[in-house]
């Protein structure tokens, strides 16, 4: 039997308390390529071809719900895109395409592969260089196993449009290296993520990891003298107390008779923004089957400011996932397979990608709010009167940033009595 040897390829996109180091990549960004701010560099790329891309952040959440309908669902799309975008790096063949065109990103030729991560690299540029009263910071790093030399070109352009950063660790004592790995993590997550990894194989070649901050302070607090206990109906037989947040305030709403929904946002200091959706008695199934980016693009186009008592719970929520099986429930399957052509990261074919998970938190108190995901990716060779707006039953949350029309995180609350 051919011995098989690991790569194991960590892509997490971690939330880490960190400052963002402008200075570092600010000044290889050039803000005038947004295109005014108005279109997201990863829907309308520099070739000017339009993709779905943006839709991909509800196919996955589709996905999600349909193994979890009745629990929280909170997840990263830009953490979990950005992953498979890297590993996209070193694949070839099929196996490139169905990333890809999982992604949302067709027409592929090299022009057109160039352009998708160099939007990707603008976009997380941009991302790192946010207000300075929000911290919103995004890194990467590979690990290589000592003496194992990935090819020159996924280094290169790795480093090129992702910023990593290299380290040498030694996979043949695995304690060690999981311990040198999770401390960097620790590290950048400020204690949030101890221990991202759990086991790592002696044949282990390569880790790379991701990470992501987001904390943000409402643009209006909430007085927490005002926050009190209330009932959140899970269902229609069940309720649970929680601590309730109030403002009186002029907010962002709509109201959409099409999809019996509420909107409402609520800005960050800075650019970032979340949206709080709250479906009719009933009427949840519905807005989740129109959820696609059109939606939310016409959301924001029908937002009228208006003078609302807004109740919304206190909110500690994560989710965990299996993205092997979500992606190939999707069409992506060649880069999980024995046919997966990873030889842009090793010269040999037989790197497949065994194992995939992504892990997310939330939080959301009265100053602001504290976001965090992890992706893994695993390699083995082979002005009104006041209007009550009570967010007291299951709803969504979504986090983006307005300058970009990048989503962060996405969610559906059920029960806050689950972290």
């Amino acid at each position: 039997m051919k011995y098989l040897q690991c790569l194991c390829l960590l892509l997490a996109l971690l939330c880490a308390v960190t400052h963002c180091h402008h200075e570092d990549i600010c000044h290889n960004v050039n803000n005038t390529n947004l295109n005014g701010g108005t279109e997201d560099l990863l829907i309308h790329n520099c070739d000017k071809k339009s993709s779905k891309y943006a839709d991909f952040v509800f196919r996955i959440y589709n996905q999600a719900i349909s193994k979890e309908a009745d629990k929280n669902i909170f997840f990263s799309p830009m953490s979990i895109s950005t992953a498979f975008t890297m590993l996209a790096i070193g694949a070839k063949s099929t196996t490139l395409s169905q990333i890809f065109e999982g992604l949302g990103f067709d027409d592929l030729t090299e022009t057109r592969i160039h352009y998708i991560h160099e939007s990707f690299y603008r976009v997380l540029a941009v991302l790192n260089c946010t207000d300075a009263n929000i911290t919103l910071n995004i890194g990467n790093a590979l690990f290589t196993a000592t003496g194992y030399e990935p090819q020159e070109t996924f280094l290169q352009n790795t480093k090129q449009f992702y910023e990593a950063d290299f380290f040498s660790s030694n996979f043949h004592k695995p304690e060690e290296a999981k311990k040198h790995i999770n401390k960097y993590v620790e590290k950048k997550t400020r204690g949030r993520i101890p221990s991202l990894i759990g086991h790592l194989d002696p044949s282990t070649v390569l880790v790379l990891v991701k990470y992501i901050y987001f904390k943000a302070d409402w643009t209006k607090y909430f007085d927490p003298l005002h926050t009190h206990e209330d009932d959140i109906f899970v269902s229609t037989n069940a309720s649970l107390r929680v601590n309730m947040m109030q403002l009186d305030s002029n907010y962002d709403s709509y109201y959409d008779k099409n999809l019996s929904c509420k909107v409402e946002e609520l800005p960050y200091q800075g650019t970032e923004r979340a949206l709080f959706i709250l479906p009719d008695d009933g009427k949840m199934k519905q807005v989740e089957d129109a959820s696609v980016q059109e939606t939310v693009r016409k959301w924001d186009n029908k937002l009228v400011t208006r003078r609302l008592d807004l109740q919304l719970p206190k909110i500690s929520v994560s989710g965990s996932y299996d993205l092997k099986k979500l992606f190939k429930e999707m069409g992506i399957t060649e880069v999980f397979s024995g046919n997966a052509d990873l030889s842009g990261i090793s010269s040999s074919h037989n790197l497949q990608v065994s194992e995939a998970v992504h892990k997310a938190l939330l939080e959301v108190d009265e100053a602001g709010t504290e976001a965090a995901g992890a992706t893994a990716v695993i390699l083995t060779r082979v002005l009104h009167p006041s209007v009550t707006i009570k967010f007291n039953r299951p709803f969504f949350t979504l986090i983006s940033d307005k300058e970009t029309h990048t989503t962060l995180f996405l969610g559906k609350i059920v029960d806050l009595t689950k972290k």
